[in-house]
């Protein structure tokens, strides 16, 4: 499991601070770890009192964390004063932290000092050059430059400033300027914006501490920092369109409600999967699974990595003239048949679902008596780069024939090469339905072959 370390004060409501962080983190499947630099009490109207812990003890928690488990990111947020500064970037020296992200916050809601003014230059000398990321936002990247921030070339300028003052990279967070709500990263070289459509109406605490801590939960699990960035702001914007009113004042962000979502889905697509596995014993498709074996697969919405596609560890067995299995489905398990589904899903989402079945010519024209559109590609014609990276060959092999039927088609089959045998890939909008196409083929194909029994 990845683990990613938050670093800032507490605060008492949980909306934001470290209680936020280890949240964020839970949510997105890290383990998190603390340093609490200061203690607020506070509640959704405001700040009403802060307490700094001494130096030496914000050490020793860094010490104890460090000292035991192997962190993969650190997220820093509230840093009050210098001492405090000089100690956590001292720590993070000794212990040549390398994927930091800072969230450099300066005022509440309610703006109360979350660094002390006097503070704002020793932040920039000791812990912006150590730092991945920094993400201010608005009135921070102000404070920081002295720039007036008014229009979309003021925040460039802030941003090219900040990059000056050490900080490897820069994301300037848009909220606080009218119009559409637009991120700006800048790493020294070039600009990137993440643009959102602004959600009128809603004052909610937390969203800065939540954006930090999605990077550097994604950055433990060793997403690339773009990437890491579109996934926090996918992650916060669903957030406050879904953030709850708990007290009288902000409303807080729901930190839970993606994973709540991804696990409810995961769950339904679960039992699809066996409820699938059950069709296909029953239906006694021996004949169809190929010396290999065969895999069933399912891609979640919107599906992206093979994390997100639930499979068989170990594939289906031929067994006289069934199947067994000894592995229940299980999210990212399977490279080949989740090759095929992403392909597949990038030039039609719907068609979520494949399974590999044996290569037979009378497979293949029992296929096309069911009316199943049919294409193929060669393995042949395969690149020699695409060849050389394991696990490229399928994805390569499914967006040529995508390519060359015009669309995505039910049925994808090669007939091999040297050391590879044939394949057929039957692909489907979900693991129950292709389960009922595939009993369909066997049964065409029986009536091709003119099986005795038990294949009538």
């Amino acid at each position: 499991m990845k683990k990613a370390l938050a670093i800032g004060g507490s605060d008492s409501i949980a909306g934001a601070g470290i209680q936020a962080d280890l949240k964020t983190f839970a949510a997105l499947g890290v383990y998190g770890t603390s340093v609490i630099t200061s203690i607020t009490a506070q509640n959704t109207k405001g700040i009403q009192g802060i307490i700094d812990l001494h130096s030496r003890f914000i050490a020793l928690q860094i010490d104890a964390v460090f000292s035991d488990i192997e962190v993969d990111s650190t997220k820093i947020g509230m840093l009050l004063n210098n001492e405090i500064i000089n100690t956590v970037a001292n720590k993070l020296k000794e212990y040549n932290v390398k994927k930091i992200v800072l969230d450099p916050v300066m005022y509440s809601h309610g703006d109360t000092p979350l660094l002390n003014p006097a503070s704002k230059n020793h932040l920039i000398k000791k812990i912006f050059p150590l730092s991945l990321l920094v993400t201010p936002n608005i009135p921070e990247a102000r404070i920081l430059t002295g720039i007036t921030v008014k229009s979309y070339r003021d925040i460039r300028e802030a941003a090219k400033m900040i990059y000056e003052l050490g900080a490897k990279n820069v994301l300037i967070k848009g909220g606080h300027l009218r119009g559409k709500a637009v991120d700006t990263f800048y790493n020294g070289e070039s600009f990137r914006f993440f643009e959102f459509k602004r959600i009128p109406g809603k004052n909610v605490h937390g969203t800065g501490c939540t954006l930090a801590s999605v990077i550097a939960a994604e950055l433990a699990k060793g997403t690339p920092l773009i990437n890491a960035i579109q996934k926090a702001k996918n992650f916060v914007t669903s957030s406050i369109l879904h953030s709850v009113n708990l007290g009288q004042g902000n409303q807080i962000i729901d930190h839970f409600l993606d994973f709540s979502s991804r696990n409810s889905e995961k769950y339904r697509m679960l039992c699809e999967m066996e409820t699938a596995l059950d069709i296909l014993k029953k239906g006694e498709i021996g004949c169809l699974i190929p010396e290999v074996q065969s895999n069933l697969g399912y891609g979640m919405e919107g599906a992206k990595s093979k994390e997100d596609i639930i499979a068989f560890p170990e594939r289906f067995i031929k067994n006289g003239n069934g199947i067994i299995t000894i592995s229940r489905p299980k999210f990212g398990s399977s490279s080949h048949i989740g090759s095929i589904i992403l392909t597949a899903m990038n030039h039609d989402p719907v068609k979520k679902a494949a399974m590999n079945i044996k290569y037979a010519p009378k497979i293949i024209t029992a296929c096309k008596k069911l009316k199943l559109s049919v294409s193929s590609f060669s393995r042949r014609l395969e690149p020699n780069p695409v060849k050389r990276k394991e696990g490229n060959t399928l994805g390569w092999g499914a967006e040529q024939a995508i390519k060359k039927f015009g669309s995505v088609p039910n049925i994808i089959y090669d007939t091999g090469e040297m050391g590879k045998e044939p394949m057929i890939r039957v692909l489907g909008s979900d693991p129950i339905s292709l389960a009922k196409i595939i009993l369909k083929i066997k049964g065409e194909y029986i009536k091709t072959r003119k099986l005795p029994h038990p294949y009538k």
